[in-house]
C-alpha cells in the first residue's frame, strides 16, 4: 500500500507539471495591408455597400442555372472529394486528441509448456500461465501534444476552408459552362437567321443570272457567302455538344442526362442593373482561400513548438498488473486465479536525446522556415486575392462598354443590309454592296453574342474573385448518400458522418475543437 501511495504521489506531480504553457511560439495574426475601398468600384458605377445575396448566381434571374447549380452542389464528384478530406482531417484531429492520453495500452496473455533438457540438469516438465495489461503515458510536460492538436484542429479547418473553395470554383464553373452552352445556341439561331437572309439573295441572283439580267459572278459571290455561313453551323454544334458534356459531367452524370432541363432556350442570362461588391476587408471573411492560408500558417505555427519540445526530456508514468502463474512446482490453470499470483508494477521514467541536439534544432529550424513561407504566401494570397477582384472589375466594364458599342453596330448593320439590298433591287448599287453588307451583319452579331457571353463570364468572375456563394450550404452533406453507405458498411465511422462543418469556421480561425472519440 505504501509503494501504490508513493506511486500515485509521482503520477500526480508529473500531471501537475504537465499543466505548464506549452512551449513554440504562440500564433500571431497577420495585419493585411487592404484598401478602405475598391480603386474601380466608383469610376464603373459598382455598389460598395455589403453583398446582400451571397448566392450570387440569382442575380442573373435564371430558373434552370439556379437549379443546376443545386444539383452540383450534390452531386459534383470533385466536391464530394473536398468533403471526404475533411472527414479525413476530422479523424486525424482524432489522433491527435487521443495523444493526450495514456498513448499505450496492453492486454497480453500466454501458456507456455516447458519441458528441460536431460542433460541440463533435468526436472519435470510444466506450465506457466499469465494475464495482464499494461500502459504506457507520456506526460504532455512541454505541450508537445498540445501542439498537435492545434496543428490538426488548423488543418482541419483549412480542409473545411479548400471546401468552401471548391465550392465556389466548382458554381463559377457551372455558370461560365452554362453560358456557354447558351452562346454557341444563339449562335446557331443567328447563323440560321443569316442563312435565310443569304439563300434569298442567292435565289435572286440566280434567277437574275438566268434570265441574262445579271452576270454569273454575283451569283457566284452569293453561293460563296451562304456557304460560307453553313459551314459555321458544325463548328458552333460542336462546341454547344462538348458544353453539354461538360456540364453533365459537372454533375456527375453521364452525356445526356440533363439535356431535356436546357430544352427551353432562355438565352444568355441577363446581367442585374446592380452589383454590389462590397470593400476589400470583405475578402479575409468572404474568400476561403485566404482563411485557408492563415490556417495553414496557424498550423505550421504549432509545429514549430512540436519539434521545439523535442529539445527537452519526455517524462512517462508507465504500469503493468498482472496475474502469473506455473512453474515446477506442479501448479495448474486455476491457480493462476489465486491471490499469490497477483503481479504489478509503476513509476515514472524520461527520456532526453540531448546527443541529438544539432538534428533536433535544424528540424526546428526547418519548421520556422516553413511557417515564415506560410507567413509570406498569407500576404500574398490576400494581396492577388484584390488584385483579382481590382481586374475583374475592369474587365468587366471593358465588356460591357463593348457591348453597348457592338448593340449600336448590329442595329447599323441590319439597316444597312436593308438599304443594300433595296438599292441593288432598284438597280442604284451593285451586288457588291449586299455583300458586303450581309457579311457584316453575320460578323457583328456574332461579336455581339460572344461579347455578351464576356460579360457574363467577367461577371462570373468577379464574384468568384470577391469569394462568395460557399456561406449557405450548411445543409449540404459532405459526402453523397451512396458512399456513406458503403463508408459505413466498411469501418466503422461513429458520429463522424453525422458531424456538422462547424460553423464558426467560416468566418474565424480560433475553432473550439470538438471532442473525439
Amino acid at each position: 500500500m505504501r509503494r501504490l501511495i508513493k506511486s500515485g504521489a509521482c503520477i500526480g506531480l508529473v500531471a501537475l507539471l504537465s499543466a505548464c504553457a506549452s512551449v513554440g511560439p504562440d500564433f500571431v495574426k497577420q495585419e493585411t495591408e487592404l484598401p478602405p475601398g475598391w480603386s474601380q468600384a466608383a469610376e464603373y458605377e459598382l455598389d460598395s455597400s455589403a453583398i446582400s445575396q451571397p448566392q450570387w448566381w440569382r442575380v442573373f434571374d435564371d430558373p434552370v442555372l439556379n437549379r443546376l447549380v443545386e444539383l452540383a452542389w450534390e452531386q459534383n464528384n470533385s466536391l464530394e472529394v473536398a468533403g471526404l478530406r475533411v472527414l479525413e482531417s476530422r479523424a486525424q484531429l482524432g489522433i491527435a486528441q487521443g495523444n493526450q492520453y495514456p498513448q499505450s495500452q496492453l492486454a497480453a496473455g500466454n501458456g507456455t509448456y516447458t519441458s528441460p533438457a536431460n542433460n541440463a540438469g533435468g526436472g519435470s516438465n510444466f506450465w506457466t500461465y499469465g494475464i495482464g495489461a499494461s500502459a504506457s503515458w507520456e506526460i504532455d510536460f512541454w505541450g508537445r501534444f498540445r501542439r498537435g492538436i492545434e496543428s490538426a484542429d488548423a488543418a482541419y479547418l483549412s480542409s473545411i476552408a479548400a471546401r468552401d473553395q471548391a465550392l465556389i470554383l466548382l458554381t463559377a464553373q457551372l455558370v461560365n459552362t452554362y453560358t456557354a452552352i447558351r452562346i454557341n445556341e444563339e449562335q446557331l439561331r443567328i447563323s440560321h437567321e443569316n442563312i435565310k437572309i443569304q439563300q434569298r439573295s442567292y435565289d435572286i441572283t440566280s434567277v437574275l443570272f438566268r434570265n441574262g439580267s445579271d452576270s454569273e459572278l454575283d451569283m457566284q459571290q452569293a453561293h460563296t457567302l451562304l456557304l460560307s455561313t453553313q459551314a459555321s453551323i458544325p463548328g458552333f454544334e460542336i462546341a454547344l455538344k462538348q458544353a453539354l458534356n461538360a456540364l453533365n459531367t459537372l454533375l456527375g452524370k453521364t452525356r445526356g442526362t440533363y439535356d431535356a432541363m436546357l430544352a427551353e432556350d432562355l438565352g444568355i442570362p441577363t446581367l442585374p442593373e446592380n452589383i454590389e461588391v462590397g470593400i476589400p476587408a470583405d475578402l479575409l471573411r468572404r474568400r476561403p482561400d485566404v482563411r485557408q492560408a492563415e490556417l495553414n500558417a496557424l498550423a505550421q505555427n504549432a509545429r514549430v513548438g512540436f519539434a521545439q519540445a523535442d529539445l527537452y526530456p519526455s517524462f512517462s508514468i508507465t504500469g503493468s498488473l498482472g496475474l502469473v502463474a506455473g512453474g515446477a512446482g506442479g501448479t495448474d490453470f486455476g491457480d493462476l486465479f489465486s491471490s499469490d499470483a497477483l503481479t504489478f508494477s509503476i513509476g515514472p521514467s524520461f527520456v532526453w536525446p540531448f546527443l541529438n541536439y544539432g538534428r533536433i534544432r535544424n528540424n526546428v529550424r526547418v519548421q520556422d522556415a516553413r511557417l515564415q513561407q506560410a507567413l509570406v504566401n498569407y500576404r500574398e494570397v490576400v494581396l492577388q486575392s484584390a488584385r483579382e477582384v481590382e481586374d475583374a472589375m475592369i474587365a468587366f466594364n471593358g465588356s460591357q462598354k463593348q457591348v453597348e458599342i457592338l448593340d449600336k453596330t448590329v442595329i447599323s448593320a441590319k439597316r444597312s443590309n436593308e438599304l443594300s439590298v433595296l438599292r441593288y433591287r432598284e438597280g442604284f448599287s451593285d451586288y457588291q454592296r449586299v455583300l458586303d453588307s450581309q457579311q457584316a451583319l453575320f460578323s457583328q452579331q456574332q461579336r455581339l453574342v460572344t461579347q455578351r457571353g464576356t460579360s457574363v463570364s467577367s461577371l462570373v468572375a468577379l464574384y468568384r474573385a470577391l469569394g462568395g456563394g460557399w456561406e449557405n450550404q450548411t445543409d449540404l452533406p459532405l459526402v453523397s448518400e451512396q458512399s456513406r453507405e458503403l463508408m459505413e458498411a466498411r469501418t466503422n465511422w461513429g458520429k463522424l458522418l453525422e458531424e456538422d462543418i462547424p460553423v464558426k469556421a467560416n468566418d474565424e480561425a480560433d475553432h473550439e475543437t470538438p471532442e473525439g472519440e
